[in-house]
């Protein structure tokens, strides 16, 4: 899981993330309303696709990429149980105080 939440660590790919939740997008249409070159979002949506987060696809002239869930759902049960073990411990703090 190291390398998704490397890849989320970043501003810029953490809101390439959220604009591919809405469906697949090209990298002129990710470039749009950013200060960003294609070069620069290339770069960053490689890494996401390196940490398994999103798929390019040739569409004639453009690469399309996707967002891949899977990965996301891997993080979220994986701080679930994290949650929860705080959830735990903190309750268990909270009766020794008490004590």
């Amino acid at each position: 899981m190291a390398p998704v939440f490397a890849a989320l660590g970043d501003e810029t790919r953490l809101s390439l993330v959220s604009k591919l939740c809405s469906g697949p997008h090209s990298i002129t249409r990710l470039t749009e309303n950013t200060d960003l070159t294609r070069q620069a979002i290339t770069k960053h949506l490689r890494v996401l696709e390196d940490a398994g987060l999103v798929q390019g696809n040739r569409k004639g002239r453009e690469n399309v990429f996707e967002l891949l869930p899977a990965p996301l759902d891997e993080v979220r049960d994986y701080l679930d149980i994290v949650s929860q073990q705080w959830d735990h411990a903190l309750a268990r703090l909270k009766v020794f105080v008490e004590d």
